[in-house]
Parts: C-alpha cells; sequence; structure tokens
C-alpha cells in the first residue's frame, strides 16, 4: 500500500546522521518491544509479512513520532486485534486502569485467527517455473498502487533498470501477508541509474535493488 513508510527516495528529510556508538537498545523498553513483535507473528497465527504491513498501516503522525520500536509496539497491537486475541481498546483501556483511572476495559473477543500453515520454514521457496528474466535483460517496474501490502517502491515504479542477478525465489509478500497464498516468486537484483530516477540533476551512482517477477515487465 502507499503510505508514509514508503519513504524511499523522497526529499526533504535532511542528512541521515549516524552515531557509530549507536546501542543496540537505546532504553530498556525497546528491547522488550523487540521481543513483543518478534512473538506477534506466532501469537496472531500469521507471519512476518503480515507484521511488515501491520506498521505500514499506522496512521502518518503516529509512523512518525513514536520511533521505530514504537512502531513495533503499534504493529503487535494492530495484529493482535486483527487475529481477535485482543479486543480493540483494550491495550489503551489497560495503561488507563494502571494510571488510576476508572476505566471499564473491553470483554475479551472471539478469536479469528487466519487459517494459515507455512508449506516450510523461512521466505526461501523451490520453485519449478523458469525465470521469465536474464541476466542483463532490460526490464522496467510496473507503475500501479496496491491497497494491500506490496514490497515495490513508489520511487523505481515505471522506471527502467538492467537484471544483474538471479536471487532466491521466494514468497510473494503481497499475498503472503494477507496469508491469502505463498506464491512463490523468482526474485532478481535489478540495477538503477540514479538519473533514471530523480532526473539528471542527481548525483549520479547506480541503485541495486531486489523485486520479485510480478512486479517486472520488459523494458
Amino acid at each position: 500500500m502507499d503510505g508514509i513508510h514508503d519513504m524511499g527516495g523522497t526529499q526533504g528529510w535532511g542528512t541521515v546522521v549516524i552515531d557509530p556508538d549507536e546501542p543496540v537498545f537505546a532504553e530498556p523498553w525497546e528491547a522488550k518491544a523487540f521481543a513483543f513483535g518478534a512473538l506477534s507473528a506466532r501469537l496472531s497465527g500469521t507471519n512476518l509479512d503480515a507484521m511488515r504491513h501491520a506498521i505500514d498501516r499506522q496512521h502518518p503522525h503516529d509512523y512518525l513520532v513514536d520511533g521505530y520500536y514504537g512502531r513495533w509496539l503499534g504493529c503487535v497491537e494492530t495484529m493482535l486485534v486483527d487475529s481477535g486475541v485482543l479486543a480493540p481498546g483494550a491495550v489503551e483501556a489497560r495503561a488507563r486502569r494502571l494510571r488510576g483511572e476508572d476505566v471499564e476495559e473491553p470483554a475479551e473477543p472471539i478469536l479469528s485467527k487466519p487459517d494459515y500453515q507455512p508449506t516450510a520454514a523461512g521466505s526461501l521457496r523451490e520453485i519449478d517455473d523458469p525465470a521469465r528474466f536474464a541476466v542483463g535483460e532490460a526490464v522496467r517496474a510496473r507503475s500501479w498502487s496496491s491497497s494491500g501490502h506490496t514490497r515495490l517502491p513508489r520511487y523505481v515504479r515505471g522506471h527502467a533498470g538492467v537484471v544483474t542477478a538471479l536471487l532466491p525465489s521466494q514468497v510473494l509478500p503481497d499475498t503472503h501477508a494477507h496469508c491469502i497464498a505463498e506464491n512463490a516468486q523468482h526474485v532478481y537484483a535489478v540495477a538503477f541509474d540514479s538519473r533514471e530516477l530523480w532526473g539528471e540533476g542527481g548525483e549520479p551512482f547506480v541503485l541495486t535493488i531486489s523485486l520479485y517477477e510480478s512486479y517486472l515487465e520488459p523494458a
């Protein structure tokens, strides 16, 4: 889906400052948020792609101000509410009660976990279909939007590049996130000239991105 999470290639955010001594977790609560996130797919009966989609669906304001692990906490709540493990509003009500407010917590919801079972561990799969594109072939990223999950960034849509490698085939996040089907596909490393993406005035360099076969068409 097109949302605030798809920030790659956009301008106006300033220079990225990297702290060489940055700790893994800046605060103790971030470690707990990481643990909650790691368990959320199992608790909700879903998968890693569903977790990413839950992060994508956060309100733009929350996405920007909550920080990295704040987004993980929001993602966990979204997934557990979707699957009926938590009732809508349960987290807020419990937090208010812990602050001493007289708030009634919502009733226990009815479990509604998806009927999902992975066919193998991880995301890599073996597929028999031959690869549609070859190394050295010119391709174009498809130009479309999706109301559901996708890993096709906006900044490459409609732009042409060259296949530089055939990568291991994987389940397609677009369907996997919704527990519809694994739909395993070939994955390609595609090199784009920066000026193809951002115009002749851009800094010249080559950007290589991994793209699923259904994201591509012949250039």
